[in-house]
């Protein structure tokens, strides 16, 4: 039995409804995007919520972003350069900032590719992009890149549409991560903030649920889920215009564009000069598929680099609270170590005691043992003298009982001599 019937047209019509929503490309962007501007993320347990400046008031547009004497990466040629600050409004996707490059039609989508392997300690990712020059569009490959100060976040650039163009916005270094057109780089970049890592400790701790990381080199390593697909197919690479990212910035971002920002650095500069004189990254010529699309080497980074105001100060800060705890673990370790010894000297002095005890046990058993031989000789010799004193005296009496048998045996042979004498007198003839 059918429902259809019963309910009339309207079925259909939320059927048609949701088939038109998830089939268009351009309704999919802008739910992602309205989700994304209207969702909430939760700062509270998340680590890299720091890599977002505190939110001020952003009531007028920030001014352009101001670089520390570097050398900056080479502007693009383009049709018109003549790009007027004046009349902008709170459409314009740059907020003030002027473009490096413009180009009259889209960029295309960014690729699905693989990171490499983060090189060590303190590198950050910088994505790959699509820039402009006088064949077209080419791709400058993804790198790691090594942070030119402790506190460093990359703010990946981005392609913005107005007045029926497209401009780039080229990246900088900064305390925190600013604005870069809602664009879903990947690998942390997801349009809002970063979600790959941040700075603590003294180093940089990545996150590696986004990030290519070899656990058994690098010990700064955290896992968190930021709701991340980096493999779900080309991404959009423009903010802004029919089929652009609908994203505008949000009161942290334009609080990050105030701040004191660094240029690219010269191993960057030479990367996306190498990619410009490589035929193969040209999207006429790959139709969107580089192979070339990140660099195995990391990038080393320039050091002249100005460190800003704040975070030198919070660096230091962070030092001298590290100091501070060096010296409490080794005033620990001191005090353990004199406790440790302590304890040894005690158990040094009860072995010795015990020790000595022993020795005085036996010593005291030796003596014992001594006296009891001393004794028991001393009871043997007695016994001894005992008994040859009475076989002595056994001995004397044999004697004198002989002796006093002698005796008899000649008394009484003198008295039958003298008996027998008075007989042979009478014997004898008269």
């Amino acid at each position: 039995m059918s429902y259809f019937p019963r309910f009339g047209p309207l079925p259909l019509l939320a059927m048609a409804a949701a088939l038109c929503m998830t089939g268009c490309p351009h309704s999919q962007t802008d739910a992602a995007t309205n989700a994304g501007q209207t969702g909430t993320q939760d700062q509270a347990s998340d680590p890299a919520a720091a890599n977002l400046a505190p939110a001020a008031d952003s009531g007028t547009p920030a001014p352009a972003a101001t670089y520390s004497a570097q050398q900056s990466a080479p502007r693009q040629n383009s049709r018109n350069n003549s790009y007027q600050a004046s009349g902008q409004s709170s459409d314009d996707p740059g907020y003030g900032e002027q473009p490096a490059a413009y180009a009259t039609q889209p960029p295309p989508p960014l690729p699905y590719y693989e990171q490499p392997q983060a090189p060590g300690d303190d590198y950050l990712w910088t994505p790959g992009y699509w820039a402009w020059g006088q064949m077209g569009y080419y791709w400058v490959p993804g790198a790691w890149v090594e942070a030119p100060y402790e506190g460093a976040l990359w703010t990946p650039g981005y392609w913005g549409f107005w007045h029926n163009r497209y401009g780039f916005y080229r990246g900088y270094w900064g305390p925190h991560i600013g604005y870069y057109g809602g664009i879903d780089y990947g690998f942390g970049y997801i349009g809002f903030g970063y979600q790959g890592g941040y700075w603590g400790g003294g180093h940089f701790n990545y996150n590696r649920s986004v990030n290519n990381i070899n656990i058994s080199v690098m010990r700064n390593v955290y896992s968190r889920n930021v709701g991340e697909n980096n493999r779900g197919g080309d991404r959009v690479s423009f903010n802004g215009g029919s089929g652009g990212v609908q994203m505008r910035a949000r009161p942290a971002e334009l609080g990050a564009l105030r701040e004191q920002h660094a240029a690219p650095m010269r191993a960057q500069v030479q990367n996306e000069r190498a990619a410009s004189t490589n035929r193969a990254q040209l999207a006429s010529v790959n139709h969107g598929r580089p192979t070339n699309v990140a660099v195995s080497r990391p990038l080393a980074a320039d050091r002249n680099v100005r460190v800003p105001a704040a975070t030198q100060a919070h660096n230091q800060a962070a030092q001298s609270q590290q100091h501070q705890a060096a010296q409490s673990q080794q005033h620990q370790a001191a005090q353990s170590q004199q406790h440790q010894a302590a304890q040894s000297q005690q158990h040094q002095a009860a072995q010795s005691q015990q020790r000595q005890a022993a020795q005085s046990q036996q010593h005291q058993a030796a003596q014992s043992q001594q006296r009891q031989a001393a004794q028991s000789q001393q009871r043997q010799a007695a016994q001894s003298q005992q008994h040859q004193a009475a076989q002595s005296q056994q001995h004397q009496a044999a004697q004198s009982q002989q002796h006093q048998a002698a005796q008899s045996q000649q008394h009484q042979a003198a008295q039958s001599q003298r008996q027998a004498a008075p007989q042979k007198q009478e014997a004898r003839p008269k």
